[in-house]
């Protein structure tokens, strides 16, 4: 895509954006190769070799220094929190739902890794893994009712996979937040920490986010100051782009594919949308919607909530516009 070349690294998310599970998404390897990345994921199930393993397996070219984990930036988190609070450094104790990975990043990071509320830790770091349950969510719920800070590495309710969307962290944080009260400090995105983080060690002038989630991906580079690209691969659909407070640089099918000549215009009430090249449907929906979103958002912010239809006789706007989510 040829947008990419305007920019000096690429901040880019993870899942459902380059990879969906075990799959890579299509194009994604062609448009990042020999692209300076920054792979920027809220998932803190992994740490960053093991994240950077899996992309190598994928066949994407990384190190594991190309990789910033929502794990790493809430201990980071934390560790400002309690030097708020003044609490002692030493002695610092946390209690860690989520992998191995992320109380080794908490270990790493200074913190002594309790097992047990009982233990009385200082804060809860709350990630995703596969293995949390009812045990693990308990000890952090009699945790933070006794007084720990509560940090959570991301709030995604959800975690794209091959299969389709599975419970992400978010939806257990709100099982711990519905039995205690509290609400966690988010280390993730849509924070603008990990971007910041990523743009210091890549050394980007100008940098480009890209994600699949608007509330997350997108709201984090826009915090962040940074121009974003919103992928249609994953959570994102073409018709929540249309409504959303979250309004990206750019618009895409993916990372690789795109079709010259689509455009939009209002007309009365109605923003009508006009096809260009041709391509696979996927793909023109996306550039419909990438032509139609300005028009409609400059319509919203004037108080009117145009209709978008296709211009008449265009078959191929008709059909990229059936395609729409």
């Amino acid at each position: 895509m040829r947008v990419l070349d305007d920019y000096d690294v690429l901040l880019a998310d993870l899942d459902g954006t380059v990879f969906k599970g075990n799959a890579a998404i299509d194009g994604a390897r062609e448009a990042l190769a020999g692209r300076d990345v920054m792979y920027i994921t809220n998932n803190a199930s992994r740490a960053p070799g093991q994240v950077a393993d899996h992309l190598r397996h994928l066949d994407f070219t990384v190190e594991d220094t190309q990789v910033v984990t929502s794990a790493q930036a809430a201990c980071t988190l934390a560790d400002e929190i309690l030097t708020e609070k003044s609490v002692p450094v030493s002695g610092r104790r946390a209690y860690v739902v989520g992998a191995r990975s992320f109380r080794e990043l908490a270990t790493e990071a200074g913190f002594d890794v309790v097992d047990s509320a009982d233990e009385l830790p200082h804060v809860v770091l709350h990630g995703h893994s596969p293995e949390n349950g009812w045990a693990q969510l308990s000890e952090a719920a009699l945790s933070i009712r006794a007084g720990a800070e509560y940090v959570a590495s991301n709030l995604d309710t959800t975690l794209p996979s091959e299969r389709g969307f599975l419970v992400g962290n978010g939806s257990l944080v709100a099982a711990v937040v519905s039995a205690t009260g509290v609400t966690p400090r988010s280390a993730g995105k849509p924070l603008p920490e990990m971007f910041r983080r990523a743009v210091t060690t890549s050394g980007a002038r100008r940098p480009l986010a890209v994600g699949d989630r608007l509330d997350t991906d997108i709201a984090g580079g826009n915090a962040a100051g940074i121009d974003t690209l919103c992928v249609l691969t994953g959570v994102a659909t073409h018709t929540e782009l249309l409504r959303t407070e979250f309004r990206p640089t750019f618009i895409a099918a993916n990372l690789r594919d795109h079709l010259d000549g689509w455009s939009a215009c209002l007309e009365r009430d109605r923003v009508v949308v006009s096809s260009g090249e041709t391509g696979p449907l996927p793909v023109m929906s996306a550039e419909a919607v990438a032509a139609a979103a300005p028009v409609v958002w400059r319509e919203i912010d004037e108080g009117r909530d145009p209709e978008v239809a296709a211009a008449v006789g265009d078959d191929a706007a008709a059909a990229a516009l059936e395609g729409w989510r």
